[in-house]
């Protein structure tokens, strides 16, 4: 099996946010298991707000066609997603509605998740940890665009007190939950490689 190509994308662009740094160690658990890592921002895929009439008078956004390439690039993919009035943050379906649109010549609808393996998880304040955002999240992903996502996600509960000064999960249980779905995401990634 060749090392799985695994992409790392925070659904939150917010200062100090629970889920950028849940993808932090979400990265950092796959490069430990040697997965090949890439970790992004969507700050650096600036997207407009999803409006057909706009892709057929302007074109695709390259940064919607750069993140589709990102997608196309990875065997598999992590989201890590915030709960924005108990679904998904408005960034994430964006991003999902203009990489779903975006296609070059001879590629099937949905081919960017298609063939690939998704992780998800959530970090909340709430004591659900953005469980609800999850349910969301997996509902878009499967029956939305055909993807392929891992039954084990984590939900990390109380955020705001979560992390220790190292950025680590101080309960073992999530900890060990996160270890484990990299884990799992690598191995069905492998497959695809």
């Amino acid at each position: 099996m060749r090392t799985p190509k695994i992409l790392v994308v925070p659904g939150s662009l917010r200062t100090g946010s629970h889920n950028a740094r849940l993808a932090a160690l979400a990265a950092k658990e796959l490069a430990l298991a040697e997965a090949e890592v890439t970790k992004i921002s969507l700050e650096d895929y600036t997207l407009p707000l999803f409006d057909a009439d706009l892709a057929a008078s302007a074109g695709m956004p390259e940064s919607a066609l750069k993140l589709k390439r990102l997608f196309l690039a990875h065997q598999g993919i992590v989201i890590t997603s915030p709960e924005y009035s108990a679904s998904v943050t408005p960034l994430i379906k964006n991003m999902i509605d203009w990489i779903s649109r975006v296609r070059e010549p001879g590629e099937p609808t949905y081919g960017a998740f298609k063939g690939r393996v998704f992780a998800i998880a959530s970090a909340a304040n709430g004591s659900a940890g953005g469980l609800r955002s999850l349910m969301a999240l997996r509902q878009i992903l499967e029956l939305g665009c055909g993807a392929l996502v891992i039954p084990e996600q984590v939900a990390v509960p109380r955020a705001d007190q979560a992390f220790d000064e190292m950025d680590n999960l101080k309960d073992e249980t999530l900890a060990a939950a996160l270890k484990s779905a990299m884990r799992r995401l690598i191995a069905l990634a492998s497959v695809m490689a």
